[in-house]
């Protein structure tokens, strides 16, 4: 029930007494270093995780033959550790490890191996390397389809992994099919109030998001907490993060009193339930920031974000992604509230960090690229904003599918430049190219598509042509 300090207690008295017992090398110990290992890697202490699962990898790796399952399961967790900690390449090191050992000791449909696979997968995603993870997630399903009878909740798993890809790819129509394949699965394998339904209906209310259907996500998300409120005790931080995403819901829609009441519901939770340099509490700090920057509240919004980045300075090596988040929202503050030098000095060390722990072509470094050229777009430094927004989509171009909203958003961007130069067919050429995506992404009624009319309409009036001006205005 997350009391960790009591569950340390316990595996520290029984590692004294397995210290006593038996020899330094005995694999006993090991499980005794890996069980302390898993507490503070439930309480978010991975570096500390980490430490233990070192100590019983170290003891299993002298103890046991070099291909034992045992020691997979040690790499696997030193992998999960890594992860967690975003470094993603020390994760993948660890995993693969674990699969070799999986491959040479297993039946090639073994379920474990279909694990392995999945982790793999996960690296993958988080790196932003969607078609390899995908191809990673694609062989564990291949083998949950023959080793797992159709409504087992792991085939549920699988197919909910390869939705959040397709939903990251920015294909939401492929993910909610996904999704709802698992969702079918877990409708018919577990009890009504299973904390997988839950997550199951977070994952369509997220689809229904991206596609711009607010209403129907606040209606899956509603349908997750319900389960929670029933299934889990009161404190549970799985209740928090369904407060959470209602919260998120109501911020989107723009009601932002709304979004504040439920992201502090969440945040009550969090600090009751998890100790207090949780990487998911500055999470928590991070959303409360945000509502008060959409308030305008800029002093109370930079007081949440600076509270989200101490803890994740603590908690967190210097390289993860999520302490370049936390620059970049200070940032954002301080580019709103038109101090222009420093958000780019917090923009640089968010994009610093994102150069160094992601991928060329990550989504983020492009985020990263876009903020950079906002800044000198309000500076009135045209030409430097051109240049950020270009290699901002060059990364998209790369990394992204076609059609997908974020590539339109570039495409806008960079349509608004021209636009400010003064150089109305250059503009009208990438706000079409934004339109066209907008219009396949998107739903009919979607915010982004009128405002892309709005600035087709636009040009054409400053250019003089006030039918088609207003045939756009009219859309």
């Amino acid at each position: 029930m997350g009391d960790y300090s009591k569950a340390l207690e316990f595996y520290e008295k029984s590692l004294e007494i397995t210290k006593i017992a038996r020899h330094p090398n005995h694999p006993d110990l090991a499980t005794s270093y890996n069980n302390i290992g898993g507490v503070y890697d439930d309480m978010g202490d991975y570096s500390k995780a980490l430490q233990f699962y070192e100590k019983s990898r170290k003891i299993l790796e002298t103890a046991l033959p070099p291909n034992h399952p045992s020691l997979a399961t040690s790499y696997d967790n030193i992998g999960q550790a890594y992860n967690a900690m975003g470094d993603y390449s020390k994760a993948l090191e660890f995993y693969e490890k674990a699969l070799e050992i999986d491959k040479k000791t297993l039946p090639p449909n073994h379920p474990d191996l279909a694990t392995s696979y999945s982790n793999i997968g996960l690296v993958y995603n988080n790196m932003g390397d969607y078609s390899k993870a995908l191809e990673f997630y694609e062989k564990s399903l291949k083998i949950g389809e023959i080793a797992l009878p159709p409504n087992h909740p792991g085939l549920g798993d699988s197919y909910n992994n390869i939705g959040l890809v397709y939903n990251n790819m920015g294909n939401y129509a492929k993910a909610l099919e996904f999704y709802e394949k698992s969702h079918k699965i877990y409708e018919n394998a577990l009890p009504p109030n299973h904390p997988s339904l839950a997550t199951s209906y977070d994952n369509i209310g997220q689809a229904y998001n991206a596609m711009g259907d607010y209403s129907k996500q606040l209606e899956f998300y509603e349908k997750s907490l319900k389960i929670g409120e029933i299934a889990l005790p009161p404190n549970h931080p799985d209740l928090a993060t369904s407060y959470n995403n209602i919260g998120q819901v109501y911020n989107t829609m723009g009601d932002y009193s709304k979004a504040l009441e439920f992201y502090e519901k969440s945040h009550k939770i969090f600090e009751t339930a998890l100790p207090p340099n949780h990487p998911s509490l500055a999470a928590s700090y991070d959303n409360i920031g945000q509502a008060y920057n959409a308030l305008g509240d800029y002093s109370k919004a930079l007081k949440f974000y600076e509270k989200s980045l101490k803890i994740r300075e603590i908690a967190l090596p210097p390289n993860h992604p999520d302490l370049a988040a936390s620059y970049n929202n200070i940032g954002q503050v301080y580019n709103t509230m038109g101090d222009y030098s420093k958000p780019l000095e917090f923009y640089e060390k968010s994009h610093k960090i994102f150069e160094t722990a992601l991928p060329a072509n990550h989504p983020f470094l492009a985020t990263s690229y876009n903020n950079i050229a906002s800044v000198y777009r309000n500076m009135g430094d045209y030409k430097k904003a051109l240049q950020f927004y270009e290699k901002s989509l060059k990364i998209g171009e790369t990394a992204l599918p076609p059609n997908h909203p974020d590539l339109a958003t570039s495409y806008n961007n960079i349509g608004q430049v021209y636009n400010t130069m003064g150089d109305y067919s250059k503009a009208l050429e990438f706000y079409e190219k934004s339109h066209k995506i907008f219009e396949i992404a998107l739903p009919p009624n979607h915010p982004d598509l009128a405002a892309s009319y709005n600035n087709i309409g636009q040009v054409y009036n400053t250019m003089g042509d006030y039918a088609k001006a207003l045939e756009f205005y009219e859309k």
